[in-house]
């Protein structure tokens, strides 16, 4: 859709900058967060969070996340992704499996649905 509207050029950061133009910010920057956001009020979780059976809840209440908490929990990926990365890796070496992110805004990400499986059973022949 950008290389409609700006041309094969979009891709040319020395022609175009690091933003082409206001199309380009609202496609690339907002309408992402806001629906990350949106996803994130309503169902609690993204789509590849429900496809793992997990949801994102308040820390001290376990409840649905206020909105600001939502909003922030996406800049806080920012500030988790920047140094390397280091605030999701800190996701292997905390008890509660909490980001940076998480721990910024307050939530914690837990599983939402039995994990494992039916266990199997065999009729008697």
């Amino acid at each position: 859709m950008l290389v409609s509207i700006y041309g094969w050029d979009y891709f040319d950061i020395e022609k175009t900058g690091f933003i082409a133009g206001a199309a380009d910010f609202i496609l690339t920057w907002v309408a992402p967060a806001i629906a990350v956001i949106v996803f994130w009020m309503n169902k609690q979780a993204t789509p590849g969070k429900m496809a793992l059976s997990v949801r994102i809840v308040d820390v001290t209440t376990g409840g649905p996340p206020s909105a600001g908490q939502c909003i922030g929990r996406y800049l806080a990926y920012y500030v988790s992704t920047i140094p390397l990365a280091l605030g999701l890796i800190w996701v292997a070496f905390d008890n509660r499996k909490q980001g940076w992110h998480d721990k910024l805004a307050g939530t914690v990400v837990i599983r939402s649905k039995k994990h494992r499986p039916d266990p199997v059973t065999f009729e008697r022949a």
